[in-house]
């Protein structure tokens, strides 16, 4: 297998992608988290921007969370950005300002798995560590014909023996990324060009006649759909010289963990409570501004946006660390993606 996907990834594989560039674990790190769950063209542009806010790992550690997390805003999977900043701070604190060189101490980090490890040492240091995200998977589920979904430690314990036998000893670097990039390009989810793969001629799957059938699907479940309220306030009337909308900081776990969004009650009979712990006095009735769906990867969140105006009724709320007022401009942090769309309709776009 090694040597037919090397040959096809010297003619096709992707060998300027801006981490393969000044290749180093620091780069090819970021640029690992970022592609998880996420496509390469989208990644593309926040990798760009990241690297020339963050160039190097001592960089990133030093950096305030909110800019880690205002530099992620969009990408999604936050968790990704917290776990990303604790890892580089750990290694700052912990491993003289860079990330271990040793496959368990790199595992042992935040954030970092055993796929993710193998590509970092990998690709950065030419070490022989097997990978198995999942194009690779896929590659090697229909390769091998296994069936089952990946998700099955049954079936992922197979792919992964897999993948140790397959890794060569020298070339691993250009092996792990034209095994990602033959996932990517030629065997896709849907329509594998199977008369382009270097594997065609042993592939299992293809010989089964069926290689879509390979790896098996994620058992389906009915995606449960939750509600919330959020808050548009207004600040209007004597106070502050600074009028705005009220943006609150979001718990540092849970879904948009450490972003800025919109106050958030679980209905409208919970509001006179919340105005008035917050130190707020209602000046309007509520209107409803606004009504989305955003689907997480495992349920949806109807959102209903609820406009009014207030004043202040205690001053103290203004001097709140995890609370500001927004009229327009750049944020503290990164901002809740629906969060986004609504503040542009609210007081237009954001900077």
């Amino acid at each position: 297998m090694a040597s037919r996907v090397l040959d096809w990834f010297e003619q096709y594989g992707r060998k300027h992608l801006p981490w393969q560039l000044n290749r180093t674990t620091y780069r090819v790190w970021v640029s690992e988290i970022m592609l998880q769950q996420t496509q390469v063209s989208t990644v593309i542009p926040y990798y760009e921007k990241f690297m020339q806010r963050f160039p190097d790992l001592p960089s990133l550690a030093a950096a305030p969370e909110d800019e880690v997390l205002a530099h992620w805003s969009g990408l999604g999977y936050y968790a990704r950005a917290r776990n990303l900043h604790k890892c580089a701070k750990l290694a700052v604190s912990d491993h003289g300002g860079a990330l271990p060189e040793e496959l368990d101490a790199l595992v042992a980090m935040p954030g970092i798995g055993r796929s993710t490890a193998g590509a970092i040492l990998s690709l950065a240091l030419g070490q022989a560590q097997p990978i198995l995200d999942g194009n690779v998977k896929r590659v090697l589920a229909r390769h091998q014909a296994i069936d089952g979904w990946p998700g099955k430690s049954e079936v992922l314990n197979q792919l992964w023996h897999i993948s140790e036998q397959q890794t060569p000893t020298n070339h691993a670097a250009d092996f792990n990324q034209a095994m990602m990039d033959l996932g990517a390009t030629v065997c896709t989810r849907s329509r594998p060009a199977c008369e382009r793969c270097p594997l065609a001629a042993d592939c299992r799957g293809l010989a089964m006649g069926e290689p879509q059938r390979f790896p098996g699907r994620k058992p389906k479940k009915q995606t449960p759909t939750r509600q919330t309220v959020m808050l548009a306030l207004e600040l209007t009337g004597e106070g502050p010289a600074t009028v705005g909308t009220l943006l609150e900081r979001r718990p540092p776990s849970g879904i948009w963990g450490g972003l800025w969004s919109l106050p958030e009650i679980e209905s409208l009979a919970d509001l006179d409570a919340w105005l008035n712990a917050a130190g707020l006095e209602a000046r309007s009735d509520p209107v409803t501004a606004a009504r989305l769906r955003h689907t997480f990867s495992h349920f949806h969140l109807d959102i209903d946006v609820q406009a009014l105006t207030v004043g202040v009724g205690d001053q103290r709320i203004l001097e709140s660390a995890e609370r500001v007022w927004y009229n327009g401009g750049s944020l503290p942090g990164g901002v809740a993606a629906p969060v986004t769309k609504i503040l542009n309709n609210l007081v237009g776009e954001l900077i």
